[in-house]
């Protein structure tokens, strides 16, 4: 059974940063496409950022772009998101995701493994 486990989330002030940890057990890390996902309260989850099975490509929302840096470490299995520049709206509950295709990483629909979240606060 595939299980991925996110850690690294807390409470920063704006302008602040935070590193994101996703540790990927039971599968086949090193073939998965990864991506990280957020959700904020009363809206709906959206896509932060996506990274290929070799890194090779790397994909972000226009909104985290030239702040967010995702990056992923095929012999810990494990995928990280940089987040850096914090801003007030980037709180939400941080999802980290694993996709077995290789295209279509800016979509929900195309993860077919997703962790239980980590809460990121950001304050003002």
């Amino acid at each position: 059974q595939v299980q991925l486990v996110e850690s690294g989330g807390g409470y920063v002030q704006a302008g602040g940063s935070l590193r994101l940890s996703c540790i990927v057990s039971g599968g086949t890390f090193a073939t998965y496409g990864m991506g990280w996902f957020r959700q904020a309260p009363g809206k709906e989850r959206e896509f932060v950022g996506g990274i290929s099975w070799s890194g090779g490509a790397l994909y972000y929302a226009d909104s985290v772009k030239g702040r967010f840096t995702i990056s992923r470490d095929n012999v810990k299995n494990t995928v990280y998101l940089q987040m850096s520049r914090l801003k007030a709206e980037d709180t939400a509950v941080y999802y980290c995701a694993a996709s077995t295709g290789a295209y279509g990483l800016g979509r929900d629909r195309n993860y077919v493994y997703w962790g239980q979240g980590t809460q990121v606060t950001v304050s003002s």
